[in-house]
């Protein structure tokens, strides 16, 4: 019997209508399915390619398979929504949901874990802005957020940085700096700083820690990064300790690098500068490896101290550097109160 040519009406995906699928290569009139034939038809474009439909046509019924298929291989798709993070969008999602191909339920998987994460992230990031929120709320709008770094290291100054961020800001990933590693680091500082309606980072040299003390030392260095903030700040919030200097309204929250965002993005900034000024001083006094442990008293650092002699950026207030240069004790210290804001 001769098979007869029959129109196909397809409802895809997205719910659009498509009549008389053809190919022309394979049909023998246009717009019409050739019986028996299994082709490929481009039908709609969508955000991860071109769909297509299936059609396999015979005399007395056909079966129409619609799937998905891309321009875009999946490897480049996971690079796209997995690697580079881009929102997966419904049409795109639904697409690759119609994929029967492992790789594309793999995507989604990938995609699924990154939308939890972001929810975590989100919940995680509204509760470091506890203390922003109640004081912007209260029309507080300038909140400074100030923390220092390097207290321990027997090298090198004691670091201080400031932040104020407008309200409402969030910035991903942002944390107590001690729980990033180091590329994480400079990429928030990065973005810190573009964010930030103000930054600022002081510094308390060897000298200073020498004669006033590392606290004091500290809270000098915290002084400096507030004062050096472009907008004057309304009110700042603090790890862990008030500054007794301070002419501002001010918090001390214990642990604030993990519990506020602006106190968090200012020990990032206080880690980083200190970072790269530990590479300038690897430079001047090489041998000592102060790019790679920056100062701290880890085991290579005191072998490199009793080997070479303390350089000029050692701290000789500290114990370790007194006890391998066989310096006799500290005598008392002086009167904070007379050079802290000096």
């Amino acid at each position: 019997m001769e098979q007869k040519h029959r129109p196909v009406t397809v409802m895809v995906g997205n719910g659009r209508k498509c009549r008389n699928l053809f190919h022309p290569a394979s049909c023998e009139r246009p717009g019409w399915l050739a019986p028996g034939k299994l082709e490929r038809y481009s039908i709609i474009s969508g955000p991860l390619g071109t769909i297509a439909v299936a059609a396999i046509y015979t005399w007395r019924r056909f079966t129409v398979d619609c799937r998905p298929v891309t321009r875009l291989s999946l490897t480049e798709i996971r690079l796209r929504y997995v690697v580079d993070g881009r929102p997966l969008g419904t049409a795109a999602e639904a697409a690759l949901r119609a994929d029967p191909r492992a790789g594309a339920k793999g995507i989604l998987d990938l995609v699924a874990r990154r939308r939890f994460a972001n929810r975590s992230e989100g919940q995680r990031l509204r509760k470091m802005l506890l203390y922003e929120r109640a004081l912007w709320s209260t029309g507080v709008l300038h909140v400074a957020g100030a923390d220092e770094a390097g207290m321990s290291p027997l090298a090198g100054p004691v670091s201080a940085g400031a932040v104020v961020f407008a309200p409402g800001s969030r910035i991903p990933g942002v944390d107590d700096s001690k729980k990033l590693d180091a590329s994480e680091r400079e990429r928030l500082a990065r973005e810190i700083k573009q964010a930030a309606v103000a930054w600022s980072v002081g510094f308390a040299q060897v000298e200073e820690i020498d004669r006033l003390n590392i606290y004091w030392a500290s809270q000098l260095a915290l002084c400096r990064a507030i004062e050096g903030l472009a907008i004057k700040p309304e009110h700042v919030l603090l790890d862990g300790r008030r500054l007794k200097h301070l002419q501002l309204p001010q918090q001390g929250i214990v642990r604030g690098d993990g519990k506020s965002l602006t106190i968090a993005a200012a020990s990032i900034l206080a880690k980083t500068a200190r970072d790269a000024l530990m590479q300038t001083l690897e430079r001047r006094f090489p041998g000592y490896g102060f790019a790679k442990h920056k100062g701290y008293p880890v085991p290579e650092h005191l072998d490199a101290l009793g080997r070479l002699g303390a350089a000029p950026a050692h701290r000789r207030s500290f114990g370790p550097v007194r006890e391998i240069l066989g310096l006799p004790p500290l005598p008392p210290w002086p009167d904070p109160n007379a050079g802290a804001r000096s």
